[in-house]
């Protein structure tokens, strides 16, 4: 993935004193045609190897878990997000979960771990960043599990100053991202830099991409001056085929 941004982004710097990268549609939608597929094929791959594997975990079909539990994989997906804000930051602010720990339904938990685990840090980012010069204490970001007939639903919440409006449809486009963007000159460089927390611009549209990939979606509300809601929807139905270009 670092690699296909950094051939984005020298395309981007090739392009803008000609015409914006978000003018151009094809482009994204070519990334979005290519990342499912991938996305596809390492299912495929995955759940290959998984079955022939001798010894399988409980409640497992090759990557397929029949019991997943939202609540555990958020709380795992909570703690790796944390971590990297407290490497960054020195600090990170707390995350409450609400929801039934007992709810389980069938899922691939590491698209779930994935998902949380951007949407998360992108919560802490923004409170981290808006709080951290001042003398207030950063609110807590709140994560809520919803059991619903169709989806199971995940709700993101955080009071990190939001995304202004004209910015909205920015954030589903590759590289659009407001933080600095991590992205060298250097390709090696690039390759062997440590994880940063935010800057590729690659967390949304792609954790969007997991979600519709069996069904589900994801949105994002957003209040400017105040903060943004994101709802991960899961369709729990096993009715949807998988989502191939």
């Amino acid at each position: 993935m670092p690699t296909m941004a950094l051939g984005i982004h020298q395309l981007k710097q090739d392009l803008k004193k000609k015409v914006g990268l978000n003018e151009l549609p094809e482009i994204h939608q070519f990334l979005d045609r290519f990342y499912m597929s991938r996305i596809g094929i390492r299912m495929l791959i995955g759940q290959h190897v998984a079955l022939h594997q001798p010894d399988t975990l409980p409640g497992y079909i090759g990557l397929i878990c029949t019991r997943v539990s939202p609540v555990d994989v958020a709380q795992n997906a909570i703690e790796d997000a944390r971590s990297l804000c407290m490497r960054i930051y020195g600090s990170s602010p707390e995350v409450h979960v609400y929801g039934d720990p007992n709810l389980t339904f069938t899922y691939v938990p590491t698209h779930l771990h994935q998902m949380v685990f951007e949407l998360v840090k992108n919560s802490l980012r923004a409170v981290e960043e808006r709080f951290s010069k001042t003398e207030q204490d950063p609110p807590p970001i709140r994560l809520v599990v919803a059991d619903g007939i169709e989806d199971v639903t995940i709700k993101i919440s955080d009071e990190g100053g939001g995304i202004p409006r004209s910015g909205i449809s920015k954030i589903w486009t590759y590289l659009y991202s407001t933080a600095k963007s991590p992205i060298s000159d250097c390709q090696q460089q690039l390759l062997e830099a440590p994880q940063v927390m935010a800057g590729y611009g690659y967390g949304l549209p792609i954790s969007r991409l997991y979600a519709r990939y069996f069904g589900g979606d994801l949105q994002v509300i957003s209040m400017e001056g105040y903060g943004t809601d994101a709802y991960l929807h899961l369709n729990r139905l096993g009715n949807v085929q998988e989502a191939l270009p």
